[in-house]
């Protein structure tokens, strides 16, 4: 694939993941028209439509979504949307990753990577990624029964260290939410390195495709990922 294929590939394996959210908090997502949206309010953190082609209409999406209520947003998957006049600024900007399906590097040797065993221990990963604080309820049970699978990085005195979410599509793996809490992770590298070569293991052959930004984009190069293309997120201000 070409970059832009790639990004193309990122953004409807995010879409997806989206979808499988919503759909877990009783929201029903709609693909359409290079487009996905929803037209309730998503839960939070999570976009309420998301643009699949460059061709995407800016007023189409906007018609689809529910802008009324606070917190609305949109991720811009191609950074070519104008949505500032009607009523949207950027919240941040990030790039489209891509890593070839090709061994990653040594991980913490302190961290052990395997996928949750059960929808009992969802509490304990939302609690370590929310760095202590307790779980939001952001991801309910019925999400580790789709496409989706939690990763753990679990330290030798069995605390969740570390961690992400693989989303597997048609011709990806789309990993999010990648976390590392306190020295017995490694750090952010390290918890890059245990997450793919988990990733390698469970969808042997499968190229990665996530997004970054800032210093987490820098430690996502430096583990073989190559951007491959813009977005944005913005919000809703009126």
């Amino acid at each position: 694939m070409i970059e832009n294929e790639w990004a193309r590939a990122a953004a409807r394996n995010n879409a997806e993941w989206c979808d499988e959210v919503c759909r877990a908090h009783g929201l029903s997502g709609e693909f359409d028209a290079g487009v996905w949206s929803s037209a309730r309010r998503t839960p939070p953190l999570y976009p309420d439509a998301v643009s699949l082609t460059p061709e995407a209409s800016a007023a189409d999406l906007v018609a689809r979504i529910d802008t009324a209520s606070p917190g609305c947003s949109v991720k811009d998957s191609f950074a070519c949307l104008d949505l500032e006049p009607m009523g949207f600024e950027v919240l941040f900007e990030a790039q489209w990753i891509h890593r070839p399906a090709v061994a990653a590097p040594v991980g913490h040797p302190g961290v052990g990577w395997e996928p949750l065993k059960s929808a009992d221990s969802l509490p304990a990963w939302e609690s370590a990624w929310n760095d202590g604080e307790g779980g939001l309820g952001l991801f309910p049970p019925e999400l580790s029964a789709g496409d989706t699978t939690f990763l753990a990085g679990t330290s030798l005195d069995g605390r969740i260290v570390a961690g992400a979410v693989a989303s597997r599509s048609d011709s990806v793996v789309g990993i999010s939410n990648l976390f590392a809490v306190g020295d017995a992770s490694g750090g952010e590298a390290a918890a890059w390195a245990g997450c793919l070569t988990e990733v390698a293991r469970l969808w042997p052959g499968v190229p990665v495709v996530g997004y970054e930004s800032g210093e987490s984009l820098d430690v996502a190069v430096g583990q073989g990922f190559t951007p491959v293309g813009p977005l944005r997120i913005w919000v809703h201000t009126s």
